[in-house]
């Protein structure tokens, strides 16, 4: 573990945790965060695949202490943080990224939040329900996540200090 990779990942905990109350999308018993999955992509790609998944884990976990976010918050987050990360780390290509987080998150995770929202929370829902309000905050996020990818790659000095 390196201090770099610590620092960027306690940085973008704390951005994820802090600005899901800015902007979020209120869809039945869940709610839509496309900062999470800005974080996510940004996450992916700077940070890699294992550090996406602690980095999407500990964001859920913190909104929900802070009573900000639902359990759902959960499978609607680390499958797309970890397919961000693994499709950047073997292609080294930003919208392969996004497309991870994209799938990841919209489909994946929409179809693991049924079994929470149904057994757990105890509302009565389809199986696809969560998979297109997933794809709408996701393709946001993620899109957002790309820009600001982009946005790096042009000033020479955020690129040196996050490619060191």
């Amino acid at each position: 573990m390196s201090t770099r990779k610590l620092t960027l990942s306690a940085l973008l905990i704390a951005l994820g945790t802090l600005l899901a109350h800015v902007i979020y999308i209120p869809v039945g018993v869940s709610k839509c965060f496309p900062i999470q999955h800005t974080i996510n992509v940004l996450s992916g790609v700077l940070l890699g695949p294992g550090y996406a998944l602690a980095n999407a884990f500990i964001i859920s976990l913190l909104r929900n202490i802070l009573g900000t976010g639902s359990l759902l918050a959960f499978p609607g987050s680390i499958f797309g943080a970890f397919l961000a990360g693994l499709l950047f780390r073997k292609s080294k290509k930003y919208y392969l990224a996004v497309l991870g987080e994209v799938f990841g998150t919209g489909i994946l995770g929409g179809i693991a939040c049924y079994p929470i929202a149904k057994f757990v929370l105890g509302q009565e829902v389809a199986v696809f329900f969560f998979v297109l309000p997933f794809l709408v905050s996701t393709a946001g996020g993620s899109i957002i996540g790309y820009s600001l990818l982009k946005i790096i790659d042009r000033i020479p000095l955020l690129k040196k200090l996050i490619a060191k």
